[in-house]
C-alpha cells in the first residue's frame, strides 16, 4: 500500500549561496536515507526562501520485510566433545538467539553455523521523525545558528512543520516545533498560518498566496519577463547564471522590473558599475548596442498592484553607491598609479612584503622575456630594449591598484582598475593590457592573456607565488590548497601551450631558485608534473608515456601528448599495438643511454635489411609535427611483423643475437624520444 508524502520545513529566510552550494547533496541525502530505511521511491526536493519541501506521489506505508543471513564458525570449532565453545556462544549472542536455535549450512566445503533473521518492516509513519532528523543533520551549510534556549543548530530558525501521509498529519517534532496541518504564504498577503485541509490543494494554496513553489518555474518566469522587457525596450539583459540562481533562491513571487540611473555615472568603468549592481543590489546589467546602458533589472519579491514605488526605491538605493564609486574613481585618477604603502603589506611570512614580491616578479619576467625575445619582438614590432623597459614598468605598476579606493571597495576589480588607470595616464597599451590580464586565467577554462607579453607577466606572477610558497613550506596536501597553487600550475600549462612557449621545468626553476630560500626542488617538480597530468585532456597512459620519456618542457609534453593521443584514439590502433608492445618487451633489458650499434654485416636474413633500411628511411625524413612523425614510425608495423615471423631475435650466436636486439631496441629508443610506448594501455 502507498500514500502520498509531503514534508514541509518552514524556516526564516534561507541564505541563497550556502543553500545553492549543497542543494544537490540535500537531494542525494534524502535518497540515501530512503534506501537505508528500505523505503526507496521517487520524490521531488523543492525550495523557496522560507521552506524546504519533499514531495512523494507514492511512498510505501511500511518498510519492505527483509532477511539477513549470518554465517558463523565451522561446527568443529563451535562445538567440541559435545560442548559448546566460546566461539559458538559468541555467534549465538551475535544473532540474538540461543545456540539451539542456530542451524548449519555448507560454506567453502565446510559445515558452519548459520542463522537467518527475518526482519518485519516498520511503518513509514513510525520512522519519519528519525528519517527527517537524520536528513536535517546531513545538511552541511557551514556557519550555523542557534536560537532561543536551544543547543542544536541549523542554518536558520525553523518556524513551522508539516508532515503529511495523504491528508493525515504525522506526529513529528523538529527543533521543538511539532508538525501540524498549516503552512505560510507570502508575508505581503498574510502573516498568519493557512490551513491545508486537503494536501492535494497545497500547491494551489501557495500559488493563491503568491508563493511560486518550484524553483524551475520561478526561473522560467524571470527569463520570460527578461525576453518581454528586451523586446519592449530594445535592450539586452545580461543573464548571469549564478546571479539568476541566487535570485530564484531568494524570491517567492519574482517580478522583473526595469530601472535606470543617471547617465553621468557611465563615466565609471563598466565593470565597476556592474560590480556595484551585482554585489550590493543583485541587479542585472542592461546593454544597449553592446554598450552598458544606464538601466538595470531588479527582480522584486513584492506583492503589489503598483511596482513603480519598488522601481523608485531601488533607483534611490543604487544612486549613492554609484556616487561613491565615481568619487573613489576620480580620487584614484588624481592619485595615479603609485605603489606607496605596498611595502607595509606582508605577502607571506618568509617572503617579505608586496614590494618584495613585485621585485621578484619583475626579475622573473625579465628572464622569461629573454627566453622568448624573438617571439615578443615579432608580435609587438618593438626592440628588445623597448620591451625590457615596458616589462619592467608593467611589473612595477601591476599591483599599484591594490591601494586604490576602488579596489578597496571592490576587491574583485584588482588588475582591472589598474588597466583603466594606466590607460587614463597614457601608458603604453602593452602595459595597460598586461596589468588587466596579470591574474589570467582566473579558473579552469577561463580567458587567457591576449598576448605573449601579457602571458609572460601572468606566468611570472604565478611562478613567484608557486616557488615562493614552496620555499616557505606552504605545500598543498591532499585536497587542501588554500593558496590555489594547483590552479596556478594549470594556468601556466595553458599559457605556455597556447602561446607555444618553450618551458623546460628544470631550466626555468634553475633560473629562479637563487631568489628564494633553499627548498625541496624535486618536490616542486613532482607537484608540477602531477598537475600536468591533470591539465592535459588525453588517455592517462599516453600522458604517462610522454612523461616517462624524460621530456621536461611543458609545451613539448603537451604537443607530444596531443599527437600520440590522436593516434592511440583511432579504432585501428588497438590491433596494431601488440607489435610495438613486443618491441618494448624485447628492449626492456637494453641500456638505451648507450649507443646502440647495428652492424649490417651481421644481417643473415633478408628481412633484417628490409626492416633496418625502412627504419633508417623513416628516421631520416623531416616532419612538420609529432603526429606526422609518430604516424611514420607506427607505419613500421608490417615490416616488424614480418621481421618477427622470419627472424629469430634470440639467435644462438651471441653477436647476431645482440645485433638483432639492438635493431629492435633502436626502434624503441626512437619512440622513447617522444614517448615510452610500453606505458600505453588501451
Amino acid at each position: 500500500m502507498t500514500k502520498s508524502l509531503l514534508i514541509e520545513i518552514g524556516v526564516e529566510e534561507l541564505p541563497a549561496i550556502p543553500l545553492l552550494k549543497i542543494v544537490k547533496n540535500i537531494e542525494k541525502s534524502w535518497k540515501d536515507i530512503l534506501a537505508e530505511y528500505r523505503l526507496g521511491s521517487n520524490f521531488e526536493f523543492i525550495y523557496t526562501p522560507r521552506r524546504l519541501v519533499l514531495k512523494h506521489e507514492a511512498i510505501s506505508t511500511k518498510q519492505e520485510d527483509s532477511s539477513v543471513e549470518f554465517f558463523g564458525p565451522p561446527m568443529m570449532v563451535a562445538k567440541r566433545d559435545g560442548e559448546i565453545t566460546k566461539a559458538g556462544e559468541g555467534f549465538a549472542r551475535k544473532c540474538g538467539v540461543d545456540f539451539e536455535s542456530l542451524s548449519t549450512k555448507e560454506k567453502n566445503g565446510k559445515e558452519v553455523l548459520y542463522f537467518k533473521k527475518e526482519e518485519i518492516g516498520a511503518s513509514t509513519e513510525s520512522l519519519l521523525e528519525e528519517m527527517i532528523t537524520k536528513w536535517i543533520a546531513s545538511m552541511s551549510f557551514g556557519k550555523m545558528m542557534r536560537w532561543g534556549s536551544r543547543t542544536d543548530e541549523f542554518i536558520r530558525p525553523i518556524r513551522w512543520l508539516q508532515v503529511r501521509l495523504d491528508n493525515d498529519s504525522v506526529d513529528v517534532e523538529l527543533f521543538g516545533i511539532k508538525s501540524d496541518t498549516k503552512t505560510y504564504i507570502h508575508r505581503m498577503v498574510d502573516f498568519e498560518a493557512v490551513e491545508v485541509a486537503d494536501v492535494t490543494k497545497y500547491e494551489n494554496i501557495l500559488a493563491e498566496g503568491k508563493v511560486s513553489l518550484f524553483p524551475n518555474v520561478r526561473k522560467a518566469k524571470i527569463l520570460a519577463e527578461f525576453n518581454l522587457l528586451e523586446a519592449e525596450h530594445n535592450i539586452t539583459i545580461e543573464r548571469d547564471p549564478y546571479l539568476l540562481d541566487e535570485i530564484v533562491a531568494i524570491t517567492e513571487n519574482p517580478k522583473s522590473l526595469l530601472g535606470s540611473f543617471d547617465e553621468l555615472f557611465l563615466e565609471l568603468p563598466p565593470e565597476a558599475i556592474i560590480a556595484s549592481m551585482k554585489e550590493h543590489q543583485r541587479y542585472f546589467p542592461v546593454f544597449d548596442n553592446d554598450k552598458l546602458s544606464n538601466k538595470f533589472i531588479v527582480v522584486s519579491n513584492a506583492v503589489t498592484d503598483d511596482y513603480s514605488k519598488v522601481i523608485a526605491g531601488n533607483e534611490r538605493v543604487l544612486k549613492p553607491r554609484l556616487a561613491d564609486g565615481l568619487f573613489f574613481y576620480k580620487n584614484d585618477l588624481k592619485r595615479g598609479l603609485i605603489t606607496d604603502g605596498l611595502e607595509k603589506i606582508t605577502f607571506m611570512d618568509g617572503l617579505g612584503s608586496l614590494t618584495d614580491k613585485i621585485e621578484r616578479e619583475r626579475s622573473i619576467a625579465l628572464k622569461l622575456l629573454s627566453l622568448y625575445r624573438e617571439k615578443v619582438e615579432s608580435e609587438t614590432g618593438k626592440s628588445y630594449e623597448e620591451l625590457v623597459a615596458l616589462m619592467s614598468e608593467t611589473l612595477s605598476l601591476a599591483k599599484a591598484d591594490l591601494t586604490s579606493e576602488m579596489v578597496y571597495e571592490f576587491t574583485e576589480l584588482q588588475g582591472l582598475m589598474g588597466y583603466y588607470y594606466a590607460k587614463a595616464l597614457g601608458k603604453d597599451a602593452l602595459i595597460a593590457e598586461a596589468i588587466k590580464e596579470q591574474y589570467f586565467p582566473l579558473g579552469e577554462g577561463a580567458e587567457l592573456p591576449s598576448s605573449t607579453f601579457s602571458a609572460i607577466v601572468a606566468i611570472s606572477i604565478k611562478l613567484d607565488t608557486l616557488v615562493g610558497l614552496f620555499s616557505v613550506g606552504k605545500i598543498p596536501t591532499g585536497s587542501k590548497d588554500p593558496f590555489a597553487l594547483r590552479r596556478a600550475v594549470n594556468g601556466i600549462v595553458r599559457m605556455v601551450t597556447n602561446y607555444d612557449l618553450a618551458f623546460d621545468i628544470d631550466e626555468v626553476l634553475n633560473l629562479l631558485n637563487e631568489q628564494y630560500a633553499p627548498y625541496e626542488v624535486e618536490k616542486l617538480k613532482e607537484f608540477i608534473v602531477e598537475r600536468i597530468k591533470k591539465s592535459l585532456e588525453a588517455n592517462p597512459s599516453v600522458i604517462m608515456a610522454v612523461l616517462e620519456s624524460g621530456e621536461k618542457d611543458i609545451n613539448e609534453v603537451a604537443k607530444k601528448v596531443s599527437a600520440l593521443n590522436s593516434i592511440v584514439s583511432q579504432e585501428s590502433f588497438k590491433e596494431q599495438f601488440s607489435t610495438f608492445k613486443r618491441v618494448a618487451n624485447i628492449s626492456k633489458d637494453v641500456n638505451l643511454d648507450d649507443e646502440l650499434n647495428v652492424d649490417t654485416s651481421l644481417f643473415v636474413e633478408g628481412m633484417e635489411s628490409e626492416l633496418y633500411n625502412e627504419y633508417q628511411n623513416v628516421m631520416s625524413q623531416k616532419y612538420i609535427n609529432y603526429e606526422e612523425k609518430l604516424t611514420a614510425m607506427f607505419s613500421l608495423k608490417p615490416k616488424l611483423d614480418n621481421y618477427f615471423d622470419e627472424v629469430m631475435v634470440n639467435a644462438e650466436d651471441d653477436n647476431i643475437r645482440a645485433n638483432r636486439i639492438n635493431t629492435v631496441a633502436s626502434i624503441y629508443k626512437s619512440f622513447r624520444e617522444i614517448a615510452d610506448i610500453k606505458e600505453i594501455s588501451i
